[in-house]
């Protein structure tokens, strides 16, 4: 009895893609020119503002790329971690745990050093990167080498145990090398291709193949950023495609799995990535907002008096704050009283710069106090 072979990579013109040219080529034309316009946007700020707002984009890219597999990032590790590798300086930065630093050396690697080949090599370093002690978890996996399928194929699975639902099954092991020079010569020989519609294909390409026991969607994601700072021939990311696939999740899973049961024909996925990132440059305008709020803010209090303790936690507020901001929260960011936490504040409220919150509740919340027609703190 013949096998059926509902995958794409199970197809006898694998990896022949094909697409509506005339379909693709105008949502890329739309692409192209929203990303033209923000990268010149953005390339008129002053240098201070350019580097606090790709801080903030690559800060935003290595916590969603993580957050989509679940794994849940400390936001000031990450954040100290990017700036320490730039050359920026922050106030309260942090000591980062191995396993961020790992992510951020990968993330930064492919966006920083965008033009070097993608490599065989370069891959396994990546995987290494991301898997410092050798175990995804308490699970043993083999690090900075291709999967070798030792309890069976890799499968993309959902469900309870004993009722699982197989979303996809990957090319056997033994097949990986032989997929994966096919793949990197692609990516490094295939010049005709616009790197934004390479980054489409490659996306999904790399996905399918999911060559490695763990880490195969940060790495895709890792190789979508670096082909994106390709098309945008430079190193600074003022937009986040990860944070916009994290916002898109569900769609985007939907339309992989479609994709990876259908034919060759990827039309449908390119439409769904060049939408997709459509958003996310969109969304960029939050990231420029809260730049330019910052440095509004400091410039109109340049002349005021705020010690360290202050400093410290109004660029928390300024960047990123989860919640409400308390005097408990407040002691135990800065390491003292209660007491010393209520003058810090109380001075600040004298000063007009933090207001209490109108909508009471057990606890007295704080907020840095709204200009007229403008917004207070920026939330995720």
């Amino acid at each position: 009895m013949r096998r059926i072979k509902p995958y794409i990579h199970q197809k006898e013109e694998w990896p022949k893609f094909n697409w509506d040219e005339k379909k693709v080529s105008f949502l890329l034309a739309k692409t192209r020119n929203i990303q033209g316009r923000l990268i010149g946007k953005m390339e008129s700020l002053g240098f201070d503002l350019q580097n606090e707002a790709v801080l903030n984009t690559l800060t935003l890219d290595v916590l969603k790329s993580s957050e989509i597999e679940g794994e849940i990032l400390e936001q000031d590790q990450v954040r100290s971690s990017i700036a320490k590798r730039l050359g920026i300086d922050i106030a309260g930065a942090v000591q980062s745990e191995r396993h961020v630093e790992g992510i951020v050396e990968m993330m930064l690697d492919a966006t920083q050093q965008y033009d070097s080949p993608l490599t065989k090599e370069r891959l396994f370093d990546w995987h290494a990167a991301l898997f410092p002690t050798g175990r995804s978890g308490i699970y043993r996996i083999t690090v900075a080498d291709w999967r070798k399928d030792d309890s069976g194929p890799m499968q993309v699975v959902s469900g309870p145990m004993g009722k699982e639902k197989i979303h996809f099954e990957a090319p056997e092991a033994d097949t990986i090398n032989n997929e994966m020079d096919l793949f990197l010569e692609w990516l490094e020989q295939n010049q005709e291709l616009d790197y934004v519609l390479k980054a489409a294909i490659a996306h999904l390409w790399f996905v399918t193949i999911h060559p490695f026991d763990d880490g195969n969607g940060r790495i895709t994601r890792a190789i979508t950023d670096l082909l994106l700072a390709r098309s945008d021939s430079s190193k600074q990311r003022f937009y986040s495609m990860s944070a916009q696939i994290r916002v898109e999740r569900k769609e985007y899973y939907n339309i992989l799995e479609k994709t990876q049961k259908g034919d060759l024909d990827i039309t449908n996925w390119i439409d769904w990535f060049l939408n997709c990132l459509i958003n996310a440059l969109n969304s960029t305008e939050q990231i420029l907002s809260k730049v330019i709020f910052k440095s509004e803010f400091w410039k109109d209090n340049s002349d005021t008096s705020i010690n360290d303790r202050q400093r410290k936690t109004l660029n928390r507020l300024l960047d990123h704050f989860d919640g409400k901001l308390t005097t408990s929260k407040w002691a135990k960011m800065n390491k003292c009283s209660q007491d010393t936490a209520l003058r810090d504040i109380q001075d600040l409220i004298n000063k007009e710069i933090l207001v209490k919150e109108a909508s009471g509740g057990r606890s007295t919340n704080y907020e840095l106090k709204k200009k007229p027609g403008g917004n207070s703190v920026f939330h995720e």
